[in-house]
């Protein structure tokens, strides 16, 4: 993992067409802004793990035995 430190203002460029803005820091919140592709989905963690699980469960249905 790579570690980075910015402040206020400043940017991360991730390859060619993502960048990510530190827009404001308050305590122990940073805001972020990304700009990415569109075609690009850009989730937080646990958005990113729900959409997983409910792409899994489509995939993968459970069958019940019949009585």
């Amino acid at each position: 993992m790579l570690v980075l430190s910015r402040v206020i203002g400043e940017v991360i460029s991730i390859g060619d067409d993502i960048t990510v803005h530190v827009l404001s820091i308050h305590g122990t919140q940073v805001k972020l802004g990304v700009n990415a592709p569109a075609g690009a989905q850009v989730h937080r963690a646990e958005v990113n793990r729900t959409l997983l699980e409910r792409q899994k469960a489509a995939t993968h249905p459970v069958v019940v035995p019949n009585p």
